[in-house]
């Protein structure tokens, strides 16, 4: 989704091709027995199709989403509301948040239609030059917050409360509460993340991670000298560490240093593009909850 985005700047997002591009792509790598669904009102099972529109009624919980033959009229409604191009400022900001409601409202497949609005929400960011550059995802915010975001959806479902409530059939009101646990959420995850990535603390527990490790007391996993922290904290710090600046560190000498090295590097704690290029910070999949505690919900790996 990101390559195509680079790819064709004028991409439409909101568009109903790109909506039902994003459901068929994921879609079409999920194995045919996880997209097969329960029929409304029976026990019948259907085989949901990737990027195919809903042809049946359906009911999610309280809600009833509209009608299948209104889906065209409503996803035509939708682009032209929250087309990014013509908005600006901070008014891109809200119909991040706007926007991702009301497309799980209108609820355009039998399923998958919350999977769908989070990929576009992404999608939506990246084309509004609201850049995470990676390194957060409004998608792990929600899915920390689950129960939350089910109950602010539900109240952004809710009909129109009077007079004072603006004048489309939904509550205006609702709606705003759901953009602000939205934004919020946005900014919860680029708090923790920068709390993540700061340098001192990532340096406290990468040596937490080693004396674990000197001290055998990760299961599976071999014995790592204490002086190894000294090369990783270093390589962190610097990005890149010559091999003889990576022995001199650990105060150890010529022979033993080279057998750090070579550890670290045979579990990819460093990398390096041979045996005499300089060695790179890394970080294996087995160590990113040391380094990165609680950065994914639990369940998720």
């Amino acid at each position: 989704m990101e390559n195509r985005l680079s790819e064709q700047q004028g991409l439409e997002i909101c568009s109903r091709e790109f909506i039902c591009w994003i459901h068929k792509r994921f879609y079409e790598q999920v194995p045919e027995e996880f997209r097969k669904i329960k029929g409304p009102g029976s026990d019948k099972m259907l085989l949901m199709e990737p990027g195919r529109l809903r042809d049946r009624l359906i009911e999610v919980g309280r809600h009833m989403p509209p009608l299948p033959k209104a889906l065209d009229d409503f996803l035509r409604r939708f682009s032209d509301s929250y087309h990014p191009d013509k908005l600006h400022g901070a008014k891109k900001l809200i119909a991040v948040a706007a926007s991702h409601h009301r497309l799980a409202w209108i609820h355009p497949f039998l399923d998958g239609n919350g999977r769908t609005a989070r990929l576009f929400s992404h999608a939506y960011m990246k084309k509004a030059q609201i850049e995470s550059h990676g390194l957060w995802t409004i998608s792990r915010g929600l899915s920390r917050r689950k129960e939350d975001y089910q109950q602010f959806l539900a109240i952004a479902d809710s009909p129109r409360k009077g007079n004072y409530d603006v004048r489309g059939n939904l509550s205006d009101h609702g709606l705003r509460r759901f953009c602000e646990f939205f934004l919020d959420t946005c900014l919860d995850q680029i708090a923790f993340m920068g709390e993540l990535l700061d340098l001192d603390n990532l340096q406290q527990r990468i040596k937490g991670y080693i004396d674990l490790r000197s001290q055998s007391m990760i299961a599976g996993e071999p014995a790592l000298r204490q002086e190894a922290k000294y090369i990783l904290t270093e390589v962190m710090l610097r990005g890149e560490v010559s091999r003889g600046e990576a022995k001199r560190v650990t105060g150890l000498g010529d022979r033993t240093a080279r057998k750090v090295v070579s550890q670290l590097e045979g579990e990819e704690l460093v990398t390096s593009e041979s045996h005499r290029s300089p060695l790179r910070f890394n970080i294996p999949a087995k160590v990113v909850g040391y380094y990165f505690p609680n950065l994914y919900p639990e369940g998720t790996i």
